[in-house]
């Protein structure tokens, strides 16, 4: 597959959260923190790697994009958009009533795979498409994106051991790791040890990467895909609240949306970011 022009995702990624800070702004509601820290996860996703094809959703050969962490669904609603599953117009009805644009995905929506948002069920659903795939000898990968403070929940390490024991190298696992979640840092609420290893010792190819570097994601999903006899975890250390220097790693910032004037200060910021981009 062809490689974009990394500047080109760079700034690619600056519009995306400009679209997401617009939304929850609009809105006045919604997960900031968490859904700045996703972009680029979504952007080697979806602009290099996935399997899709926005003129046909529902098309039967298609790889599934599973967000596990509903509540990031700005950032998946804003790529979307900008690759066509849906007017862009539509973005700014997020969280408005009779919106398709909910404060988590439904399944209805061009584009979404699952309604999701009760955490912790995103990497079983990734097993049972992937099973399902085997048995109907299609070549379909899946990719599930989950919040670390997710992985608190013994069902996806129920999920973690269900995928290596059928050997789903189609399965790809992708944890956002910032380490923050709604009551404080991770490892004050509950500690998950050496995370990394963990995911090794339950049998996954484990992959560690910056997951705000684009060609490490690019590099990683590829090394995913060539992996056979087990399934891949790509543990991406991001920075909740990416982009905007008073939302990151802000505990905080878990479920509260911009006021006017953080938008247009956070605007900002973003642009003189793309500015620097060459």
């Amino acid at each position: 597959m062809n490689r974009p022009e990394i500047a080109e995702l760079k700034k690619k990624a600056v519009e995306i959260r400009k679209d997401i800070l617009k939304m929850l702004t609009m809105a006045g509601s919604g997960h900031t923190g968490g859904s700045l820290s996703i972009v680029e996860i979504l952007i080697a996703l979806y602009y290099y790697k996935l399997n899709h094809d926005p003129k046909n959703p529902d098309w039967d050969g298609r790889d599934r994009f599973l967000l596990s962490k509903g509540h990031a669904c700005p950032a998946l609603y804003a790529v979307l958009a900008d690759k066509g599953y849906f007017a862009k117009d539509k973005l700014w009805t997020l969280r408005k009533f009779g919106s398709q644009l909910q404060g988590h995905p439904q399944k209805g929506l061009a584009g979404v795979e699952i309604s999701s948002g009760s955490l912790g069920q995103g990497l079983s659903i990734a097993n049972g498409i992937a099973l399902a795939s085997r048995l109907d000898k299609k070549n379909v990968r899946v990719y599930c994106l989950m919040g670390d403070g997710e992985t608190n929940e013994g069902q996806v390490w129920e999920a973690a051991m269900t995928s290596a024991h059928y050997k789903l190298d189609n399965v790809c696992a992708i944890i956002d790791f910032n380490k923050l979640q709604i009551d404080g840092f991770c490892c004050d609420i509950k500690d998950m040890g050496p995370y990394v290893r963990k995911w090794a010792d339950f049998g996954w190819n484990a992959i560690e990467v910056d997951g705000h570097d684009i060609e490490q994601l690019m590099n990683a999903l590829d090394k995913a895909e060539q992996t056979k006899g087990k399934p891949t975890a790509i543990i991406a250390h991001t920075v909740k609240g990416k982009g905007v220097s008073f939302v990151e790693n802000k505990a905080q910032w878990h479920g509260v949306a911009p006021k006017q004037e953080e938008y247009e200060r956070a605007i900002k910021e973003l642009d003189a970011e793309s500015a620097k981009i060459k």
